[in-house]
């Protein structure tokens, strides 16, 4: 047994509703709500004057459009499971038809995530541009998401405090892993220096998607470069918090790339892109 439960007037049409098997006049009729039994397989709508109702939104409470057609048939394994993910509640996961594999083959490449992190002055950016050149020079595309670039707006309402770093590097995350899903290769450049928080963001996305770069440059060389004078003020208590000063960096575990430098021997920005570009060729990731 179907039940229509109530009818929403928007447009004027002919057609017809029904309780059971009972047809039931509805003049002007666009949305109506319906009540599907949790065992209903399938429905078959039959109406005159070419009406056919289409599915909207379905589970137990569901409502359908009209539009034209003779029939409508929607069956229980087509019906939308209605969500609640954190705080958003009511809503659906609505799945194209042009998949994560159809973008890659026009993009000739894979999508994934490389996630450069350090401390500050490590040279996080600058790999970053590098390997974004060299990347284009191959004709593959790549995008940057970099720490201070997102939080011109994206990230704009966060301070530097733990909490907010966490949701600054979770939200980083998601968006890094909708460009992975574009078939993009996306270049995270960003401090995050919470492991916790790192690995979260590993998790979003599927195995070896997710590449780690790690700049293990020592704090006093970083200090040394300070390109944006922000280690004096830290040291002249004029920043509080600061990762390396008086917030502690958690350097990866188990990355997949790690560019280290030992004294004054560094190698080059287009030397470590490189590094980078070897390990992306090796996985498949520069290839359909």
């Amino acid at each position: 047994m179907v039940v229509l439960k109530s009818v929403r007037p928007a447009i004027s049409c002919s057609s017809f509703g029904f309780d059971g098997d009972q047809l039931v006049p509805l003049h002007k009729v666009s949305f109506v709500n319906l009540t599907l039994p949790a065992s209903l397989l399938s429905v078959r709508l039959s109406s005159r004057n070419n009406a056919k109702l289409s599915l909207v939104q379905a589970t137990k409470e569901s409502s359908t459009a009209s539009t034209n057609d003779s029939a409508a048939v929607f069956s229980g394994e087509n019906l939308h499971q209605i969500a609640t993910n954190g705080k958003a509640t009511n809503i659906v996961w609505y799945k194209s038809s042009v998949g994560k594999v159809h973008r890659q083959e026009v993009l000739q490449q894979k999508g994934c995530v490389i996630w450069i992190t350090g401390l500050s002055g490590s040279g996080k950016s600058t790999l970053a541009c590098a390997l974004c050149q060299a990347l284009y020079s191959r004709g593959k595309l790549a995008y940057i998401l970099d720490g201070d670039n997102v939080r011109h707006g994206l990230n704009r309402d966060l301070s530097f405090k733990a909490e907010d770093r966490a949701e600054n590097i979770r939200r980083i995350g998601e968006v890094a892993k909708l460009f992975a899903d574009a078939g993009i290769i996306c270049i995270a450049s960003v401090l995050s220096p919470y492991r916790k928080d790192r690995d979260a963001c590993r998790s979003l996305l599927p195995e070896g998607d997710f590449i780690e770069v790690f700049m293990n440059v020592p704090l006093q060389i970083c200090e040394a470069r300070d390109p944006k004078g922000l280690y004096k003020l830290a040291r002249a208590g004029k920043i509080n918090g600061f990762t390396g000063i008086d917030d502690p960096y958690e350097p990866p575990l188990n990355c997949e790339l790690e560019l280290p430098q030992k004294g004054n021997n560094c190698a080059s920005p287009c030397e470590m892109a490189e590094i980078v570009i070897s390990y992306l060729e090796e996985k498949g990731y520069l290839q359909a």
